[in-house]
């Protein structure tokens, strides 16, 4: 579905590479998260998965960027964007502003694609009920929460039918009511055959739902592995990542014996519970 092979790129106007040699292989429906920290590149490699680079940016772009079977750097943008769309951190600047209504907003990618009136309806009320935002639609995209927001945004992104979404950092603006709308629909998503690549620094949520991660540091993707496992790397530390506070707890009792050394970290609290229950149970507590 993705695969990036040897892809460096450097901005217009420098020789300086932000991204180095990357090869990073995505199946079809799956979730993939992607962590960094703040500089590493997350932002960029999401624009080169979805063409804005070198579409838009511009820049010196090598290796082999190929999604959905097409290589993004020989078709156009406008092509592009039927294969994977992009959905930004911030919601405000990803809607139009020229619709006045959730319904009319959802509509404008298609209206500009000149689809049926017919088909455009269908599809706007098949969205709206996958990512269950029909309560919306007559409302005004700016009397909305920044959680609902950003369920609109992606919304007009998979209304398009495109079969991949990338998530550039998608609930950095969001509060924690917002934040747990947008992963929520994550499943609903997956459930509809529709391949994810989250780029994210919510460690927890992200454990509960990519089903592998990959580590973004000194310019390129130097480690991956399921989630629970990448997640709970004490090497997240030096990658200036850092950890979960179950993570954190759990790494602690353990260096003082109460959990045994063999046991997994957890990352989010389901991973947790049954941990520290269990040493619980043990001690009679």
């Amino acid at each position: 579905m993705i695969d990036l092979a040897d892809v460096s790129y450097a901005y217009p106007d420098t020789d300086h590479y932000v991204l180095s040699h990357v090869n990073l292989k995505v199946e079809p429906g799956t979730v993939t998260g992607i962590v960094g920290a703040s500089g590493s590149g997350k932002t960029t490699l999401a624009k080169i998965i979805s063409g804005f680079i070198p579409h838009v940016d511009g820049g010196e772009l090598s290796g082999s960027v190929v999604v959905d079977g097409a290589t993004i750097a020989d078709v156009t943008l406008s092509e592009a964007v039927s294969h994977v769309g992009l959905v930004i951190q911030s919601p405000f600047n990803q809607i139009s502003g020229a619709k006045f209504t959730v319904r009319e907003e959802l509509a404008f990618g298609l209206e500009n694609l000149g689809v049926a009136r017919e088909e455009m309806a269908e599809r706007v009320t098949a969205v709206a009920e996958l990512l269950g935002i029909t309560g919306l639609l007559e409302r005004s995209p700016y009397a909305l929460s920044g959680g609902q927001q950003q369920l609109v945004a992606i919304a007009s992104m998979i209304i398009m039918n495109t079969p991949v979404l990338v998530m550039d950092e998608p609930t950095s603006q969001l509060d924690p009511g917002g934040t747990r709308m947008v992963f929520d629909v994550m499943s609903s998503l997956r459930d509809a055959g529709i391949t994810l690549v989250v780029f994210e620094h919510k460690l927890e949520l992200l454990r509960e739902h990519a089903d592998i991660v990959h580590v973004l540091a000194e310019s390129q993707l130097i480690a991956s592995g399921p989630s629970r496992a990448m997640l709970a790397d004490p090497r997240l530390e030096k990658w200036g990542i850092g950890s979960t506070r179950f993570t954190a707890a759990a790494a602690a009792a353990r260096d003082r014996k109460l959990l045994s050394k063999d046991a997994e970290l957890p990352v989010s609290l389901t991973d947790a519970v049954p941990e520290f229950r269990a040493f619980a149970a043990k001690k009679g507590a």
